[in-house]
Formats: structure tokens, C-alpha cells, sequence
């Protein structure tokens, strides 16, 4: 059993890093939102964002978006960890909790 899978097993992750079929959660996450806007179904919309907000699927997306896809993925967060492996990924999905309220942004003066 690779690192990977013993990771999956200790979580509600259904899928390991690299044989997640990114596509169909991005069509997942945004399908039934867009279907009730076209309704003009509200009340529908909202209750699907916040699951949405709930949704492995949307932590997998986030976490793939911001350690692979974005132009800062080689710059060290505040914890100082540059790259992640799949299986720090993977962890790093199962801890984000999104309940909590987020703490307020830093603000600094701008030089000019």
C-alpha cells in the first residue's frame, strides 16, 4: 500500500493526487449552482454554495490551484514550505476547515 492510499484511508478522500479526474470536479462544483440560477431558484443556489463550501471536492480544487496552478506555487507560504509531495497535499486537504471564521488580512502602507 503506497503513502497515498494510507493517507486516503485515514480521511474522506476518495481519490489519490494524481489519478483525480480534475475536470469532472470542476463541472461538479459548478453544474447544479448554475442549473438553479437558471431557474432563478434563490434559496437553492444559496443552499448549494454552502455545500459546496462543505465539499471535498471544491478543498481538492483549491489546494491543487494554489500548490500547482498559480504563478506563486514555487514561493514559501508563512509556515515556509516551498513544494508540497502528493501525500502533503493530500493532508493538507484533509485539514482545511472552513467553518471557522478567517482571521483579518495584514494591512501594510505602500511605498511609493
Amino acid at each position: 500500500m503506497s503513502s497515498n492510499q494510507k493517507v486516503m484511508n485515514q480521511g474522506k478522500v476518495r481519490y489519490e493526487w494524481n489519478k483525480t479526474p480534475w475536470r469532472k470536479l470542476e463541472k461538479v462544483v459548478q453544474k447544479r449552482i448554475y442549473r438553479a440560477s437558471q431557474k432563478g431558484d434563490v434559496k437553492l443556489m444559496h443552499r448549494l454554495q454552502k455545500l459546496l463550501l462543505r465539499s471535498a471536492s471544491l478543498k481538492m480544487l483549491a489546494v491543487r490551484r494554489v500548490t500547482q496552478d498559480n504563478k506563486g506555487k514555487r514561493t514559501a507560504g508563512v509556515d515556509g514550505v516551498a513544494r508540497l509531495t502528493q501525500k502533503q497535499r493530500l493532508l493538507l486537504v484533509k485539514s482545511i476547515n472552513l467553518k471557522e471564521k478567517s482571521k483579518p488580512l495584514r494591512r501594510t502602507k505602500r511605498r511609493v
